[in-house]
């Protein structure tokens, strides 16, 4: 009570000294909002998944994934994204010596990288679609390019983030909000990493088999 007095004697005072904080934001609560966006993130893959699971053999007579997939560049793909993580887990370690030139360094490679993932996705999609094999072709392509393209949405995601990290720890340092954010993009960029490896043995691998 004498908390809420000294309060509401501020406020007719003018007296801003005398203002009280009754409850702070808890430090670690945008780390825990974030896990949970992750697992809100783990329902939408899961749901693909499965869509993927009861679609994925349904060719309408058009092409199967046996003959349409390219392992090799899917392969220099995967290559790529994990390439990425152990790129981001060096900007981290640098991070934590605050070593500023080469955390940014770090964080860049792993920027192209994750281009260069997003760029053969592409490529693949074009040319899967200049085959005839588009999205609409089949419900196997349908429940394909849901899949692969929503992994490429939050991998175009994190490389405008990171872009963004780039810029504000340029500009204000390593300061205790940069460092959240840019743990909380190290738990997302791991995260499609994981679901990743999903893709590729789920749907690729086995939908080279026959």
């Amino acid at each position: 009570m004498s908390e809420i007095t000294s309060f509401t004697q501020a406020l007719h005072t003018g007296d801003s000294s005398r203002f009280y904080v009754l409850e702070h934001h808890p430090e670690n609560g945008t780390l825990l909002g974030f896990w949970l966006y992750l697992m809100s993130d783990c329902l939408i893959f899961a749901c693909l998944f499965a869509a993927y699971a009861v679609l994925g053999r349904n060719y309408a007579g058009g092409p199967s994934g046996a003959e349409l997939f390219d392992l090799p560049l899917v392969a220099i793909n995967t290559s790529l994204l994990l390439i990425s993580s152990i790129t981001y887990g060096f900007a981290m370690l640098e991070m934590q010596r605050k070593k500023m030139n080469t955390t940014l360094v770090w964080l860049a490679i792993t920027g192209v990288l994750g281009a260069c993932f997003i760029g053969l996705e592409l490529f693949e999609f074009v040319h899967l679609i200049h085959e005839g094999a588009g999205p609409q072709r089949s419900g196997f392509l349908t429940a394909f390019f849901s899949l692969v393209g929503t992994h490429g949405l939050h991998v175009s995601f994190g490389i405008v983030w990171l872009v963004t990290l780039i810029f504000q720890l340029k500009r204000f340092g390593f300061t205790e909000a940069n460092q959240r954010r840019l743990m909380c993009l190290s738990m997302f960029w791991h995260f499609l990493d994981v679901v990743w490896i999903g893709v590729f043995t789920f749907v690729y691998l086995m939908g080279v088999l026959p």
